[in-house]
């Protein structure tokens, strides 16, 4: 290896080859559908900006996202990449011309995505399947919301029977091999400089490899060696087209989570060997699982466990000579390691790059402190679920690179103050000052953070875009002056010309009996009790003195330490009901469940965690049932009582015996400092929960779209 100058990562900064394609670090962008291509499977340019942004960050190669070679038949979701025309060529190329001159690498993917394209389905076409498949009853409709199953009536097909399958016959392999050769000369000829089969993730060459869903009794059926012909005969005809030593990577599933007889990686080394023999030049590593589990999406192939799927690359790294990709939640330190033993070679990252497209560079330049995190909230991923567009939480300039991508320098300079240090008004703060506005920030508590603090306590990857924001105002020119409120009085003495409001939601607890009783807290009263020990008398004296002495001795500015001491101690009973199934709601019942309380949850409508994304959802409910949480639909809350909440569900009534409840609805956007503003002389915005509750992608979103046009 050719060690790089930079002193933390030598080996993640060494070049890499890939057949006899050099490459300028051992970095990755896995591919990631996006829907950000045209109707007609055309790229336009904001999947081109999207692209450019992510090569001109640093990263060795790129893999596309997922594309059609016979599109719009096979295609997996409506705005998938074609290329099944020559007519595509033309911006293919200028794609690959705008990546090659940030000295990044390309690669296609190519793809027929067979027993899961659902666009097949929403014309009335049959999918092409090795074995029809099994036929299952999961659980992942049951979590989605009315809106959400809107999204999927299209996979019912034009006459609503559902999806109907075509088991392939000679005829068809031969076509489908056929499609993928033209689209690999394709590849070839608009500039790309490898391609990637897709071989997993229930695609159409992953269901020939799985014993689980490949049940043929002829030769591409039974052992490894007959699942695997179709995909060693696919790539001979790909060499006999396009020459031997193009590169080849071909994406492998390791293991098929939850699928009893699916692929294992013992499975996957056979494959992976047949494949090095046939004249593959890397394996890129990946995991699948029963996708009609909801929870099972971010066990494969979005695994949410860090590093979930190392020991698979590591064991086909000890089989084979070609170099290997890992992927799956591997931060650069850890992959720093494993590439200097010899565990892989590459490492794929995927949402990490969506957050922040400027990783790459930002760790070669030792400034990784300034990498803004991905939080794993999954709102990319279930876009697509939705067939909308991905975006990001974090990073707004996700597909919108031209419109908030770039930060551009103010002609005119403004006197600006930003109200309120939570998540909108931090991300203003920075934007505002970066464009060379006179920026102060002015928060009521003595901690920058606002509702994501608690948030942050419930899972840790929320308080990573906190610290994340708070390290980056500190590296700013602006004022920013905690423990100060905002009036008419101080706005018109220090001669502010624009004024964005950034408070956050105001949470008033809905008319319930009961609801003023000493163990019931609403949503404010529960964070003040948690970082100021302040609930409004609702906290006994000893429980006042322990807060207390906690925000004294700074330990409640501390998310890390108040989330380890909260499972010592925390000033609420053993049974604890929770009246709202939203997102506030499911994150505190996780953060409760977590310490040890029996939890109960009442939701007024069908719907559990509408705001939380899809996969979000489908992971937190899964917890939830695992940790005994109790979840009532549909529950109308009648009345609180001393050690009981009364409720209804139609025409039953029932009760929960509770020591503690947390009202945790009744949010509506803070508009009070707006009206009283009003008659001021200045530029009045609100942004974030004060203008629309939207949670943290909402608070980053708005907070850039008005911060990049002041």
């Amino acid at each position: 290896m050719i060690a790089a100058k930079n002193i933390h990562y030598p080996q993640l900064f060494s070049q890499g080859k890939i057949g006899n394609l050099v490459l300028r670090n051992r970095i990755v962008m896995a591919a990631m559908g996006s829907e950000f291509a045209n109707d007609d499977g055309s790229i336009g340019e904001r999947l081109m900006d999207y692209y450019e942004a992510r090569a001109a960050g640093g990263v060795g190669l790129i893999v596309l996202e997922t594309s059609s070679v016979s599109w719009p038949k096979g295609a997996a979701m409506p705005n998938m990449i074609g290329f099944s025309s020559d007519a595509y060529l033309p911006a293919l190329t200028e794609l690959t011309d705008r990546v090659h001159r940030h000295g990044c690498k390309i690669a296609a993917q190519l793809n027929h995505s067979g027993k899961v394209a659902q666009e097949d389905t929403a014309a009335g076409r049959p999918m092409l399947v090795p074995s029809v498949p099994h036929r299952k009853k999961g659980d992942m409709f049951d979590s989605l919301t009315q809106l959400e199953i809107a999204n999927f009536v299209r996979a019912a097909g034009p006459d609503g029977k559902g999806p109907q399958y075509k088991v392939m016959d000679k005829a068809d392999i031969e076509w489908a091999i056929a499609k993928f050769v033209a689209a690999a000369r394709r590849t070839v000829a608009a500039g790309f400089d490898a391609i990637e089969l897709h071989c997993g993730h229930g695609y159409l060459i992953s269901s020939f490899l799985s014993p689980y869903s490949n049940r043929r009794d002829d030769e591409y059926g039974g052992d490894v060696n007959n699942r695997a012909r179709f995909l060693l005969e696919l790539i001979a005809a790909i060499k006999a087209e396009i020459g031997r030593d193009f590169p080849i990577i071909c994406r492998l599933d390791a293991h098929e989570y939850r699928l009893e007889g699916g692929i294992r990686i013992n499975d996957t080394v056979e494959v992976a060997k047949l494949l090095e023999a046939a004249g593959c030049h890397a394996i890129d590593v990946s995991a699948y699982a029963d996708v009609s589990i909801g929870v099972a999406f971010t066990e494969g192939p979005l695994v949410h466990t860090p590093g979930g799927y190392i020991e698979f690359a590591t064991a086909l790294k000890a089989a084979v000579s070609i170099p290997v990709i890992a992927v799956g939640r591997i931060e650069a330190a850890v992959a720093e390691r494993h590439i200097a033993a010899g565990d892989f070679d590459f490492v794929a990252m995927g949402r990490k790059l969506l957050a922040d497209p400027e990783l790459p560079n930002k760790l070669l330049a030792g400034r990784e402190d300034t990498v803004r995190p991905c939080i794993y909230c999954y709102v990319c991923v279930s876009q697509i679920f939705i067939n909308q567009p991905m975006l990001c939480a974090v990073n707004p300039g996700t597909g919108r690179e031209a419109e908030l991508g770039q930060i551009v320098a103010t002609k005119a300079a403004r006197r600006i103050l930003v109200v309120g240090g939570g998540p909108a008004g931090m991300e203003a703060a920075r934007v505002l000052s970066l464009r060379g506005h006179k920026v102060s920030l002015w928060e009521r508590d003595k901690v920058l953070g606002g509702t994501a603090r608690v948030a942050a306590l419930a899972y840790e990857p929320n308080g990573r875009i906190v610290s994340y924001l708070k390290n980056a105002l500190a590296e700013l020119p602006l004022n920013i002056e905690l423990g100060k409120s905002a009036n008419s009085e101080n706005i018109n003495a220090a001669g502010f010309d624009t004024v964005i409001l950034a408070t956050g939601a105001r949470r008033r607890a809905p008319d319930i009996a009961g609801k003023q009783l000493s163990h019931v807290l609403d949503g404010e009263e529960l964070r003040d009790m948690l970082f100021a020990g302040n609930a409004r008398g609702k906290l006994k004296w000893h429980q006042r003195l322990l807060t207390r002495l906690s925000g004294a001795l700074g330990l409640s500015r501390n998310i890390d330490l108040m989330r380890k001491l909260s499972h010592v101690y925390m000033p609420l009973g053993k049974r604890v009901c929770i009246i709202g199934g939203g997102l506030v709601g499911l994150e505190v019942a996780e953060l409760l469940a977590e310490r040890g309380r029996q939890v109960t949850v009442l939701e007024a409508g069908r719907d559990l965690g509408a705001e939380l994304s899809v996969v979000r959802r489908w992971r937190v409910l899964h917890q939830l049932r695992e940790h005994g949480v109790v979840l009532h639909r549909n529950a109308a809350v009648r009345e609180i009582t001393a050690d009981r909440v009364v409720f209804t569900q139609g025409e039953r009534e029932a009760h929960i015996v509770a020591d503690n409840v947390i009202i945790a609805v009744g949010a509506e956007p803070d508009s009070d400092l707006r009206q009283q503003f009003a008659s001021l002389k200045v530029d009045l915005h609100s942004i974030g929960d004060s203008a629309e509750i939207g949670y943290i992608e909402g608070a980053i979103r708005s907070a850039r779209e008005l911060a990049v046009r002041l």
